[in-house]
């Protein structure tokens, strides 16, 4: 018997990793507040469900990608989320961990299982199914949709259930920190007279390489593109978990904290929609004043 996944969130990471499911043989039900995200899940194969009750009835395993803890809770709170017991969540959003940690206990009285398992690596490794899958969760509860990640990358088990959450948002508290600075050094040489393909050239070369210089600056900063598939306001929530995180646990944060201060005056000059990769113009509006 095919196996039913019901799959909540079909922006731009939900659609992708959804289509994989359905080429992979699983029956698919996408539910998004968007018509046209539930209309391309249906031409690939999929079902689209009209409302969430429908997407999550008979499902055994229910994926939620959606922006924040807020509507993941939200969610899984709302009439219609009625699942049988037994059923996994496997959130896949960038959520916060101690608000992970107390939902997963208010899912358990419902004999319902949440696991963690949000993912790194964007829309094109979202398509390709190369994500990188951090999860938190009990070994068992793991195992058992551990077919289901396999489809969309490669799963690393960071511990128990809200593990996930904590290590993507520390992850993107790195890249959104190195980006910043690789941002300020390469426009700091271009300044100087240098070109920015040879300062990437050897900084890739060289000990300060990173996702920045090898993949977000040449692919989509120096084309002009800016079509990472990651808002910077996405970014910035993300960071806030982190440092949020460190605070909660009493870890030094300064760097992280000053960091985000400045996305978090990115995203009040920039447009609401706008890609993270796309900070550098914010830096170079400041050059010039």
């Amino acid at each position: 018997m095919t196996e039913t996944v019901a799959f909540i969130g079909l922006g731009n990471m939900g659609a992708p990793m959804s289509a994989r499911l359905v080429r992979a043989g699983y029956a698919v039900r996408g539910y998004d507040l968007a018509e046209p995200a539930r209309q391309a899940l249906a031409d690939l194969g999929g079902t689209a469900a009209a409302e969430l009750a429908d997407a999550v009835r008979g499902a055994s395993v229910v994926v939620l990608m959606l922006p924040t803890s807020a509507i993941v809770e939200a969610t899984v709170r709302d009439a219609g989320f009625v699942v049988e017991r037994g059923t996994t969540v496997v959130d896949m959003s960038s959520s916060e961990p101690m608000r992970t940690r107390a939902l997963a206990a208010e899912l358990a009285e419902r004999g319902v299982t949440l696991v963690d398992a949000p993912v790194s690596g964007g829309v094109a490794r979202a398509r390709t199914g190369e994500l990188t899958i951090m999860a938190g969760g009990e070994p068992a509860d793991l195992d058992r949709i551990g077919p289901v990640l396999a489809q969309l990358g490669t799963v690393t088990r960071a511990g128990a259930v809200g593990s996930g959450h904590a290590v993507k948002a520390l992850n993107n508290l790195l890249s959104a920190t190195h980006l910043l600075v690789t941002c300020e050094a390469i426009l700091a040489g271009e300044r100087f007279g240098l070109e920015p393909e040879t300062m990437l050239a050897i900084f890739n070369s060289s000990s300060g390489r990173s996702g920045s210089t090898e993949t977000k600056w040449p692919s989509f900063i120096l084309p002009g593109s800016y079509d990472s598939g990651f808002g910077l306001r996405l970014m910035l929530k993300d960071m806030r978990i982190a440092t949020g995180l460190a605070d909660q646990v009493g870890a030094p944060d300064p760097l992280g904290h000053a960091a985000a201060e400045l996305w978090a005056r990115a995203a009040e000059a920039l447009e609401a929609t706008a890609d993270h990769t796309e900070i550098v113009n914010w830096l170079r509006k400041d050059l010039t004043r």
